[in-house]
């Protein structure tokens, strides 16, 4: 990633975080709608789950800059997943639909380079993410 597209992903984040229930539902709505065998990965009352996102999301945005300290973090966060049932073919599906969830939430804001620049960040975090698990099977 470019430091333009982590200043990028950066500052457009920070208009999601004031609606971040809204964000989070979005995002799970169109995953499951996309991938309605993933719901049953997750339980039944969503409220803690979407907390849990905007958090994670808020911390990986935070530290973006710092990939030292990123990458180590999106690995355990990785490896716990595959306990909940998360396999290699769920990264694509989870990525759609977070830029997805961005276009809806940033409006006009969701540019083509904001697009691309929130698609680096996916993309380098979920290729950590798949090399953690593989690692670590």
């Amino acid at each position: 990633m470019t430091p333009h597209q982590i200043n990028l992903v950066k500052t457009t984040f920070v208009y999601a975080l004031p609606i971040s229930d809204a964000v989070a539902a979005d995002f799970y709505d169109r995953l499951f709608a996309a991938c309605p065998h993933l719901r049953k990965l997750f339980a039944m009352d969503m409220t803690a789950q979407r907390q849990k996102l905007m958090m994670t999301l808020t911390a990986i945005v935070a530290d973006l800059d710092n990939l030292d300290q990123l990458v180590p973090m999106v690995a355990e966060l990785a490896r716990r997943h595959v306990g909940y049932g998360a396999r290699d073919e769920h990264y694509a599906p989870v990525g759609a639909a977070l830029v997805e969830t961005l276009r809806n939430a940033l409006g006009p804001r969701f540019t083509s380079d904001v697009e691309a620049a929130w698609g680096a960040a996916y993309g380098l975090l979920s290729s950590a993410m798949i090399q953690a698990t593989r690692k670590a099977a």
